[in-house]
Order: C-alpha cells, then structure tokens, then sequence
C-alpha cells in the first residue's frame, strides 16, 4: 500500500534532528511544528513510496538508498525522471492534486516524510521560503538538462550529453548499472550498449570500469 495513504506505515519518531541538520539547509531550518509532524519510513527494494494518481499528503526526503519517479514510455520502457539520494523528492507534487508518476524504490530506502500542511506551513517562513527557493532553483536546472537530453534523438547524442553536463571535463564515475542508466537516458539498455560500444571502437570514449571519459 502507498504511503500516502491514511493507513501508511511509518511512525512519529524521536528523529535526531542534529544529525539531519547537516542533510539539507532546510531540514536545518525546519520549524519545529513541521518537525512534530515528520515521521520515518522505511521502503524496500522495488517497493512503492506512491503511485500515479495518488493524493500528495506528504513531503518526502530519501535519507538513504535511493529512490526514482519513474514514467512509463510509449514503447513501454521505464523513463526515469528524477533520482533522490539523500534529497526530496517529487517537489512539485506540494500543490499538486494528484501524483503524475511512480516513486519506486531502486533499494531498500529510509525516507522522511513531512506532512505536506505543515510544510506549506513552514514555508510562509521568509527564511524557509527562500531556502526552498534556492533548492527549487537548482532542481530546475537539473530537470531542464534532462529534458534537453532526453530531446536528443540519437544514444550517442544523449551519452555525450550526460557526460558534459554530469561529469567534470567529459569524466565521469557512473555510480549506477547500465541498465538504470539507460532508464535515466530513455533507452533501451540494448541501445545503450551499442552506442558505447561504437563510440569505444571509434575511440571517441574510454571505458575503465565504471569510469567513462570522453576522448
């Protein structure tokens, strides 16, 4: 069962909020109605945090492991449109009826999960607002680089764009498998593989484990 649901597991925990602090400015900022309001909550591998359709009845930040909003292609492949580790999740979805798309759990994850009124409550802070600002800000810059890379019509084009705007000098260490970097690119992981095959006979990339730079 989702947890957005009345019913979700979870509980109201002594959260050791020094810890969480250093996490995220504003979970360091956090007021401590908010606080009195946040609950923690464990998902297994491949288990659901919510699903599309969904009522948002809470703000959600991943504390480890990772999780991934996931939208399901035309082609039936899994596009992923977003992967928080150690981060919110889904911050759009605050003044949103419903959910557009999956949250999945891509490992056993621990998450926070702020009730989404007592957030919006927390915002009305100047300097809540303004450190919500500032996240959004740069989520949004990371969400436009996966749109203009998911444009892209060819494997290679969007290979290289990842690694241009992921990386530091076209190097990059992938710190997930194949397959779930074809997902994040929108492709097939068979299309994946040929495309960094050909580019490594070109001699355009270099493969070293999981250490990829481009030539």
């Amino acid at each position: 069962m989702p947890l957005t649901d009345d019913h979700a597991p979870g509980r109201l925990a002594q959260l050791d909020w020094p810890a969480l602090a250093p996490l995220s400015p504003l979970l360091a900022a956090l007021p401590e109605a908010a606080r009195l309001r946040t609950r923690r909550v464990e998902i297994p591998r491949h288990g659901h945090v919510f699903r599309r359709g969904d009522r948002p009845r809470a703000m959600f930040f991943v504390l480890s492991g990772e999780v991934r909003l996931l939208r399901r292609s035309r082609g039936g492949d899994d596009v992923v449109l977003q992967r928080a580790r150690q981060g919110f999740l889904a911050e759009a979805s605050l003044d949103q009826a419903a959910y557009h798309c999956d949250a999945v759990a891509a490992q056993d994850s621990v998450l926070l999960a702020i009730d989404s009124q007592a957030f919006a409550e927390a915002l009305r802070r100047p300097e809540i607002r303004e450190r919500w600002s500032d996240h959004l800000a740069r989520e949004l810059r990371k969400v436009r680089a996966q749109a203009e890379r998911l444009s892209l019509k060819t494997a290679r084009e969007r290979i290289v764009h990842f690694l241009e705007t992921e990386g530091e000098g076209g190097t990059i260490e992938l710190d997930r498998s194949k397959k779930d970097w074809a997902a994040e690119l929108g492709l097939t992981h068979e299309a994946l593989y040929r495309a960094l095959a050909r580019m490594q006979q070109s001699g355009t990339l270099i493969v070293r484990g999981s250490r990829l730079r481009l030539r």
